[in-house]
């Protein structure tokens, strides 16, 4: 567990990580790992001295299975109402499909891709996984504990969203920017690796909107928490994205 700031804790799981606020008594969950995560994130809402049904609210940076698992889960035991970007609504609720498959992997530099994919095999990368009554959240201030700023940041999947504190100067940013990841030859900030990318020409765009944030704490959805200005490190993933196999014109 790490407290980045004051309320606001990252926790990591099988190579993903999730995120609790916190607002008194009552908490909101960003994110949920893989299925096979939902025990660490039961026992990461206990290590803070809450439990699953303090949860008032869950949100999705987006509907990829490694940051459903206990979404999905809590939504269906405890009824926490889910919300999401209004077009990754439609993503949760699988009326299609952007994540990658076993094809795309293999498009992953070897052998570390492989080890990678045989590793989350066994916490559900392959289950099926939806939620048909997410909410939609609009870009802004959202009325929920910890109070997160919606920030679109649509190209990893169509409906990607960042979530800005700004009273913390901190911002999750899911997948629009990582700091790690088994499948990439980086360390530090960095895009995501393209054949995850639903769009990687969107994928790098979407910098622009986290470039601008008043944000100096970094939670990511891979990868450990970094203390960087997020334009600092916008420059950093920005100066990796060819390196790394984005082109600005490619498809996944």
């Amino acid at each position: 567990m790490n407290e980045a700031a004051k309320n606001v804790f990252c926790f990591g799981g099988t190579d993903v990580n999730w995120v609790i606020l916190r607002e008194g008594t009552d908490l909101t969950l960003i994110d949920g790992g893989w299925p096979g995560d939902v025990p660490a994130v039961e026992n990461s809402i206990r290590s803070i001295g809450s439990k699953p049904e303090d949860l008032r609210a869950i949100l999705l940076t987006h509907a990829h299975i490694d940051h459903m698992g206990a979404v999905e889960n809590f939504h269906r035991r405890f009824g926490t109402p889910v919300y999401a970007d209004p077009i990754e609504v439609h993503h949760a609720r699988r009326e299609y499909l952007e994540q990658a498959s076993a094809d795309d992997v293999d498009k992953g530099p070897m052998p570390q891709t492989q080890e990678w994919w045989e590793k989350v095999q066994e916490v559900g990368a392959t289950e099926d996984l939806q939620i048909d009554d997410v909410k939609p959240v609009s870009a802004g201030p959202l009325d929920i504990p910890g109070r997160p700023i919606a920030v679109p940041t649509h190209g990893h999947t169509s409906g990607h969203a960042a979530f800005h504190l700004p009273d913390s100067h901190a911002v999750i940013t899911g997948d629009a920017l990582l700091t790690a990841h088994p499948t990439s030859q980086f360390d530090g900030p960095q895009l995501c690796p393209w054949f995850f990318a639903h769009s990687p020409p969107d994928a790098l765009t979407a910098l622009d909107a986290l470039e601008v944030l008043d944000a100096e704490v970094i939670l990511p959805g891979h990868g450990d928490p970094l203390r960087m200005h997020i334009a600092d490190a916008v420059g950093i993933a920005r100066s990796h994205a060819h390196d790394s196999g984005y082109d600005p014109t490619r498809k996944a």
